[in-house]
């Protein structure tokens, strides 16, 4: 009989040591199950993350790894005591330093556990995954920040740089949070936004920033599609004496009904 991860408990936002986990399959604009996590500690107290992939997405004919390694297509349970119990690919769909700042700010708590920065994150992170209490994936978001509200995104940015914001997680200011929330990672403030083209990642200068960065950032992309080297669309716009550089997802691509999401190509036999 396989191993069975026991995720019964995922009913509640209380709790922070198991989820479902969805994703998108190629082709597709909406999630499926792929398995349900549980994190919790070995008998040395070590943290222990264990997954198991759902019966049903493995009987799917177009079911793929999530991690071709770490997590086999198998109805086995797969563990893991490394980066605190979180499988790379998992951890890797979560956001960086400003997502989870956006996020401690917005819920009133710093620091959260990993799970917590996962449930919390919104649908914009790179890749295929997503995460929750429920069994069944919510609808795809539809509805994402337009290029015309990046004075406003600007603003917030500055002000949560500033940390000029009231402790209160239900105060107006926190809610606007919501639209400069995002998954993407890195350190810099960024935000995806939308125009007749499809997505992009809005990148913002910092009030503490030496340069131009969103300039010499653009440059540096400009610099190397002149050199044939394949790099991002980028634009730059300009936004009350300050500016906002744009990249366009290339994980993206965007039709009449939503998104659909891209894949790499996974080799055959990876190497361990």
């Amino acid at each position: 009989m396989p191993a069975k991860v026991q995720v019964s408990a995922v009913t509640s936002k209380s709790s922070a040591s198991e989820c479902f986990v969805y994703i998108t399959l190629p082709g597709q604009r909406s999630a499926v199950t792929a398995g349900e996590f549980v994190l919790t500690k070995n008998t040395r107290g070590d943290a222990l993350g264990q997954f198991v992939y759902r019966g049903k997405y493995l009987e799917g004919p177009q079911a793929v790894e999530i991690d071709p390694v770490e997590l086999k297509l198998s109805t086995q349970t797969h563990k893991t005591t490394r980066l605190n119990g979180i499988f790379g690919a998992l951890r890797d769909a979560g956001p960086d330093y400003w997502g989870r700042r956006v996020i401690e700010k917005r819920v009133g708590k710093a620091p959260l556990g990993e799970l917590d920065y996962l449930q919390e994150s919104p649908d914009d992170r790179a890749g295929t995954l997503g995460f929750g209490l429920n069994s069944i994936p919510p609808a795809p978001r539809r509805k994402f920040n337009k290029t015309i509200d990046l004075r406003k995104l600007q603003a917030l940015a500055d002000a949560l740089a500033k940390d000029n914001f009231p402790n209160d997680p239900e105060a107006p200011q926190i809610q606007d949070l919501l639209l400069l929330g995002t998954s993407m990672g890195g350190a810099r403030p960024k935000a995806v936004v939308q125009d007749d083209d499809g997505l992009w990642v809005a990148k913002f200068n910092r009030a503490d920033d030496r340069w131009n960065n969103t300039r010499v950032e653009h440059a540096m992309l400009r610099l190397a599609r002149e050199c044939g080297i394949t790099a991002a669309e980028s634009r730059i716009e300009p936004i009350g004496g300050k500016y906002a550089l744009l990249i366009k997802r290339f994980d993206r691509e965007k039709t009449e009904n939503g998104y659909t999401r891209a894949y790499g190509q996974w080799p055959s036999n990876p190497a361990r």
